[in-house]
């Protein structure tokens, strides 16, 4: 048993750790003894933090498994003995070796993700483990035949992914964290877009394909996995100044309609002092900052914010809650994602909230703030149906 368990092993895999599930079956969770505090079982090393962080992720928990994302932490909680699994990009992982915090020489497997990006920054790291198993993740064997050959001589190879172009893909770059959003600006941008879920494997490209050209989300280390199966096509997705530019652009046509018909004759009456210290234009870019800011409480508790149209949404948390517009705000910006000027008139009653949101924003505010918690209160939404 003892002999089987020392041989190296390359699994063939797509480079995805959703779909690298068959790993667990060849590694043992806890740490190993032998060293005070005792050493990780296991080290991942990975193309980058991120994809350290969905290892660490994806681990069952008897492996106590950590990402390294932070020099400090890491290095206190294995001083601590308290990491099984180890998750990390090869910077990191030789940082934390050279600080003495990881002892790999003391590591029982350390498992290689994917190297056909990295793999020559990860030599000097397995050096300092001559002895440990090597578990090679590879979407493309023979690429790394000398690194195999180094780092994992006489492996085992399990499993096959033939490799050759199977079809045309539309493909975008982007994070995990931004993985959601790019779903729904895909959605809204082709409806009818063939979007992979995950990253596929060739036999399920073609067969995605058949039912029209498909569009790919990868992250960075993915792209030449992709490009290994498919001829691509990139699809413009917006990025952060782009959606800033449209949110400005739709704000100067509201402000243009609204001017467009006319009646605001006493507004004028009331800002015409103004006008007389500033010009027009630094007093109009005032009530646009003014708009942006935290909305501002009123003795009666209610927040106002200007707009010709809004939807109003209930909320199921209030006064007796002792929840406040700014709690609300709070929710509204950093559990659903809005923007300030998103937000209209709040306001609070006894028992329940009603919150002014503009149209396009009220389906979200519905489905991501039911279960928030409030207070201590787990909240429900709906849009208002009254008058």
């Amino acid at each position: 048993m003892k002999a089987e368990r020392s041989r190296h092993v390359v699994l063939v895999t797509v480079p995805e750790v959703e779909r690298a599930g068959s790993v667990w079956d060849l590694l043992t969770p806890g740490q190993r003894p032998g060293v005070n505090p005792p050493a990780p079982s296991v080290v991942v090393v990975t193309a980058d933090h991120e994809q350290a962080a969905q290892w660490a992720a994806a681990a069952p928990a008897e492996y106590r498994p950590h990402a390294v994302t932070g020099l400090t932490r890491s290095t206190a909680l294995l001083k601590e003995g308290a990491v099984g699994l180890l998750a990390g990009a090869p910077a990191e992982l030789s940082a934390l070796v050279a600080k003495s915090a990881l002892k790999l020489d003391a590591v029982d497997t350390i498992v290689i993700a994917w190297p056909e990006t990295f793999s020559d920054s990860v030599d000097a790291l397995l050096a300092e483990a001559p002895e440990a198993r090597r578990i090679v993740l590879s979407w493309n064997p023979p690429a790394l035949g000398d690194f195999v050959e180094r780092h994992a001589r006489r492996a085992e190879f399990r499993g096959s992914l033939p490799l050759g172009v199977v079809c045309g893909a539309r493909y975008a770059v982007v994070s995990g964290g931004r993985r959601e959003a790019a779903v729904r600006e895909v959605r809204n941008q082709a409806p009818d877009a063939t979007l992979c879920k995950s990253l596929p494997t060739p036999e399920e490209l073609a067969a995605l394909a058949k039912t029209g050209q498909p569009v790919v989300l990868v992250t960075a280390p993915q792209l030449p996995y992709l490009q290994a199966i498919a001829t691509l096509t990139p699809i413009s997705l917006p990025g952060a100044a782009d959606r800033a530019q449209d949110r400005n652009a739709a704000l100067r046509q509201r402000i243009a309609d609204r001017l467009s018909r006319g009646d605001v004759d006493a507004e004028l009456a009331l800002l015409e002092p103004l006008f007389e210290r500033w010009d027009p234009a630094e007093v109009a870019a005032a009530l646009l900052a003014l708009g942006r800011e935290p909305l501002a409480v009123g003795s009666d508790d209610v927040v106002t914010a200007p707009s010709d149209q809004w939807v109003r949404v209930f909320v199921n948390v209030g006064k007796k809650d002792r929840a406040g517009p700014k709690d609300l705000v709070g929710a509204l910006i950093k559990e659903v994602g809005l923007e300030k000027a998103q937000i209209g008139r709040i306001d609070m009653r006894e028992s329940f909230v009603l919150v002014e949101v503009t149209p396009a924003a009220a389906e979200t505010v519905v489905r991501r703030m039911t279960g928030v918690t409030i207070k201590g209160k787990r909240v429900a939404a709906k849009v208002d149906q009254g008058g």
